[in-house]
C-alpha cells in the first residue's frame, strides 16, 4: 500500500464547492480514473483521504493538499494528467508524490488578499491599513472552537505583509500561521472593517499561494 499527496488548484466557479462536496468530487474522480483507494476497517468502510488544510468556501488556491492511500505501491508520477481528464471546471491537479512531511509540520500559509473598491482605493489607505495590520496588537472578534465569539489578538499569527496598489485594488501579500492556531486571511479584511470603517472594501478576494513548513520552505 502507498501513501500519496496530491497538489491541486481550486479557482473560478469551483471556489463555491463546499468541503464535503469536494471530498465527494475526488472520490468520483478517483473511481473514474480506476484508482483503487485503501478503505478504513469496520462496519462502514470509507476511502482514506483527507485535505491538509480545508479551504473556506469562496476562497481560491494554487496549493491545495489532498493526502490519500492506494492499495498498490506507486510514486504518483503521471497521475495528475490522468485525473484532470475527469476534473470539474476550476479544479486541476498539478503534482503528486510520496509525502515528505506529516501534516502537523504544516506551519505557515502564503496568501493574497485583494481589497476591492468600486470607487477606487481611498487616498492614504495603504499607509493606514499597513499601520493597523503591523501594529503591536490587532484584536478582532473571532469565532472560537466552541462556536462562541471572542476577542482575539491575531497579530502574532501574521508573519509577513507587503502592500501594493492597482486600480481599484489594494493588494495584501501576507504570510500567516496555518494551524494551531491558524489565521483565515479573510480576517485581515475584517480587521480593516472593524478598526477603519471608512476604508472598508466593497469586496474581498482571497487566494492561497503556497504552504510552508517551519523553515519557510515549500511544504512537501
Amino acid at each position: 500500500m502507498g501513501k500519496l499527496r496530491l497538489i491541486f488548484i481550486k479557482e473560478g466557479r469551483a471556489v463555491y464547492i463546499s468541503h464535503l462536496d469536494l471530498l465527494r468530487t475526488f472520490q468520483r474522480v478517483f473511481l473514474r480514473q480506476g484508482l483503487v483507494l485503501r478503505h478504513s476497517q469496520g462496519f462502514h468502510p470509507h476511502p482514506i483521504l483527507s485535505f491538509a488544510l480545508p479551504l473556506p468556501v469562496g476562497q481560491s488556491s494554487a496549493c491545495e493538499v489532498l493526502d490519500f492511500e492506494v492499495v498498490e505501491d506507486m510514486d504518483g508520477k503521471g497521475l495528475p494528467e490522468s485525473l484532470n481528464r475527469f476534473m470539474p471546471e476550476g479544479i486541476r491537479a498539478v503534482d503528486c508524490y510520496v509525502p515528505v512531511w506529516p501534516v502537523r509540520d504544516l506551519a505557515k500559509l502564503r496568501c493574497r488578499v485583494d481589497l476591492c473598491y468600486d470607487g477606487g482605493v481611498p487616498a492614504g489607505a495603504a499607509e493606514e491599513i499597513s499601520s493597523l495590520l503591523t501594529g503591536e496588537s490587532l484584536v478582532i472578534q473571532k469565532r472560537t472552537k466552541r462556536k462562541a465569539m471572542a476577542d482575539v489578538d491575531i497579530r502574532p499569527m501574521l508573519h509577513g505583509l507587503e502592500l501594493s496598489e492597482e486600480p481599484g485594488i489594494l493588494r495584501l501579500d501576507a504570510t500567516v500561521s496555518a494551524q494551531n492556531p491558524g489565521l483565515n486571511p479573510a480576517l485581515l479584511a475584517e480587521a480593516v472593517r472593524t478598526h477603519l470603517p471608512p476604508l472598508a472594501p466593497d469586496f474581498v478576494q482571497v487566494r492561497r499561494l503556497e504552504l510552508l513548513d517551519a523553515g519557510d520552505g515549500t511544504f512537501r
